[in-house]
């Protein structure tokens, strides 16, 4: 039998976990087809088939269940022992995976992001954003961006500064034929673009003033998913929409979109850098914290 190598087995664990070769070979960084080879020669050697393939799926058999659950915890210590001996090169290198919520990446990936990479060349950064609140260790990331509600007690957060807000805006030509609300239930009377969540669940609009919270569940002709789609059709005159701020603040500034209900939508905890407490961090990590630290202090 070939000796196995810690590819072979990082390949086993990515598919395993995303359910998919195609995803598991982006993740790896490998076309779809070099992957699926390797996992033919691995079950070759091994005399033993670790997947159940169909045109539809992908799942493990008994013995590939069996092998993920006893080789999973090892090969974790031996990347852990790997990234404790790269942690003492002094010129940091190698891969950063980080998950952010899509407005979070837009707001690091240049103050943050990009200002690393100038900084140390030999690293690279894997910035994949989602609505969704995923398990970072789970799904094999360095760190995460949320809002510091949103980060688990078992993680250490990392404060990127300033709080968060909403905006509720709508273009000037949909205020010329409609009237500006003036409380939020007014919106009951409006068009919106209504926004679904990753679970499927269509959002209600959150608002609050001295003291005082509620909830609208909005009524609109359109219904999106994703922030810059929602802004497009704001920005058309297709009705009032409910955005983060930073996602239309120049928009506002340039007159383009018409702000409302401004002093409904106080503050909100701001976004926080988080990741698991390990003792070993790779010298790619400590610079990248250390980045992010000096520039939440300067906001």
């Amino acid at each position: 039998m070939r000796r196995l190598a810690l590819n072979d087995l990082d390949a086993v664990l990515a598919i395993a976990h995303r359910g998919s070769f195609r995803a598991a070979a982006v993740d790896l960084g490998m076309s779809t087809t070099a992957l699926s080879h390797a996992i033919a020669g691995l079950e070759a050697g091994l005399g033993v088939r670790l997947f159940n393939r169909t045109t539809r799926s992908v799942s493990l058999t008994d013995a590939g269940r069996q092998f993920v659950e006893q080789v999973g915890p090892a090969l974790g210590d031996i990347h852990g022992a790997l990234e404790g001996v790269r942690s003492q090169r002094e010129t940091p290198s190698g891969t950063l995976r980080i998950n952010a919520a899509p407005t979070a990446g837009r707001q690091i990936i240049s103050p943050l992001v990009l200002e690393f990479l100038r900084r140390y060349p030999e690293m690279h950064v894997d910035l994949v954003t989602e609505g969704r609140l995923v398990d970072i260790v789970a799904e094999g990331f360095d760190l995460g961006v949320r809002t510091g509600d949103l980060v688990p007690s078992d993680m250490i957060a990392l404060s990127l500064g300033r709080p968060q807000r909403f905006a509720v805006v709508a273009s000037p030509e949909y205020f010329a034929r409609h009237p500006r609300p003036s409380v939020p239930t007014d919106l009951l009377e409006h068009n919106c673009i209504r926004v679904r969540l990753p679970n499927g669940a269509l959002y209600r609009w959150h608002f609050e003033r001295h003291g005082e919270t509620t909830k609208v569940d909005v009524r609109g002709r359109i219904t999106i998913d994703e922030a810059s789609l929602a802004r497009a059709a704001a920005l058309e005159g297709a009705g009032i929409g409910f955005f983060m701020e930073p996602d239309v603040l120049a928009d506002i500034a340039a007159g383009r979109l018409i702000r409302i209900l401004d002093d409904w939508t106080p503050p909100l905890p701001g976004y926080c850098l988080y990741y698991p407490g390990r003792r070993n961090r790779s010298a790619g990590m400590s610079a990248f914290l250390g980045l992010a630290s000096k520039i939440a202090a300067r906001r």
